[in-house]
């Protein structure tokens, strides 16, 4: 596969300089470290950046979807327990 990436003439300059640290070309060092990217373990992310690269929602995140849509319902109830009660 080829990719074609237009980057900072310093990055492409620091490129080549650890590419030629390691003996390598530019083009194979570099295709290098976007596989040792992809294939590296996700350590260092968060629980919500792993959660997202996997799909799913924190219960927070879910909540934040629905907020707002119950607005116009009442949930409050009557305090009258609807019989006699007595307190003696």
């Amino acid at each position: 596969m080829t990719i074609t990436l237009d980057i900072a003439l310093e990055v492409e300059a620091e490129l080549a300089r650890r590419a030629s640290a390691h003996g390598r070309a530019m083009e194979a060092y570099a295709a290098g470290l976007l596989e040792d990217a992809v294939r590296r373990p996700s350590e260092g992310l968060t629980n919500t950046e792993k959660r997202q690269r996997e799909g799913r929602k924190s219960l927070v995140e879910v909540c934040a979807m629905v907020r707002g849509l119950t607005e116009d319902v009442d949930f409050s109830r009557n305090p009258s327990t609807g019989r006699p009660v007595d307190l003696s």
